[in-house]
């Protein structure tokens, strides 16, 4: 069977760089961060990959990528949806509400 132009459907699965909607929650103020470790992993003797800080309040998390994924243990406590790199040279910010960085 050969299908034609006509019979085929094409769903847009991204939009183009520059065309997600707007991020309010990257607005939110910075607050002074603690220290550089993650206090659950250090109570549980567990070690992270990276650490992220919460532009809400500062508090200081593992990663998803750790294995206590503290950092979304914590929005998931709190509501607090950025976080930012706390590793040498990077400055990205996740968005937990979105699921991107922003």
């Amino acid at each position: 069977m050969t299908l034609g132009a006509e019979d085929l459907v094409v769903t847009a699965r991204a939009t183009p760089n520059g065309q997600a909607p707007r991020c309010d929650h990257a607005d939110v103020l910075v607050a002074e961060q603690g220290l550089p470790e993650c206090t659950e992993c250090l109570i549980r003797g567990w070690p992270w990959t990276s650490l992220l800080a919460c532009l809400t309040c500062g508090w200081v998390a593992c990663s998803d990528d750790s294995p206590g994924g503290h950092a979304k243990a914590h929005y998931q406590e709190t509501d607090h949806p950025v976080f930012t790199s706390l590793e040498p040279g990077e400055t990205w910010r996740w968005c937990y509400v979105h699921g991107r960085t922003v």
